[in-house]
């Protein structure tokens, strides 16, 4: 059973949030928060697989929230679920720690497997749901100043296939595309997957395309 917190400023949304997932035999809703202090508290009283998080939400905004939920070492793992015009947030709130990125208007079909995907801790968002975000958000992503990714100590201890690999993961690309494109068993490809999240520090797969173009692996075309 994957136990969800819901944390939007909106009750219509939160109700509707909640019939959805109510409707799943592996789904728990533990509880809702209308705001980031709300939600803080409820995800250290719960600690739920998963928190559902707003954006903009009075007293504590989501990304905030989020920050703090990662830095207090909580189990739960975040998925972001915010509206179009709110795009300029989308990268700060993956910054923040959050293991994935939806659009309200998303199919009921494509939350569910979003939140499916963050409490298995595997691929934390869908390949094919980073590609999306990475094309629809990438004008938004910071140049971060610095010198070359061979210089920075966050690589320091990754072997040139694992580099190489995370520079496709920063593209976008599935297990499935690396293991045909570099001519690897996709067990292989996986492996490489843990060892490189492993090695940088990164909470998941989000967090290693953002590290991807934190260190210039990747830049914004």
């Amino acid at each position: 059973m994957t136990t969800v917190l819901i944390a939007d400023d909106q009750p219509m949304q939160r109700f509707g949030f909640r019939m959805l997932l109510e409707s799943q035999d592996d789904m728990s809703v533990v509880g809702e928060a209308g705001n980031g202090v709300e939600a803080l508290s409820l995800v250290q009283r719960h600690q739920p697989d998963v928190a559902l998080m707003d954006i903009r939400m009075p007293l504590l905004d989501g990304i905030e929230a989020t920050r703090r939920i990662i830095k207090a070492g909580a189990r739960t793992r975040i998925l972001i679920v915010t509206t179009f015009d709110l795009d300029q947030y989308a990268y700060d709130g993956l910054r923040a720690g959050a293991s994935g990125f939806l659009i309200k208007d998303a199919l009921p079909e494509e939350l569910l497997a979003g939140i499916r995907a963050v409490a298995g801790g595997d691929a934390v968002v869908a390949p094919s749901l980073t590609r999306r975000l990475l094309d629809a958000y990438v004008q938004h992503l910071p140049t971060v100043p610095g010198g070359p990714a061979t210089l920075d100590a966050r690589l320091a201890s990754l072997t040139e296939r694992e580099r190489e690999i995370l520079t496709v993961i920063g593209q976008g690309w599935s297990n499935t595309e690396i293991a045909e494109r570099l001519h690897l068993a996709e067990s292989t490809v996986k492996t490489h997957v843990t060892r490189i999240l492993a090695k940088t520090g990164s909470r998941d797969r989000v967090q290693a395309v953002i590290l991807a173009y934190d260190t210039h692996l990747v830049t914004p075309a």
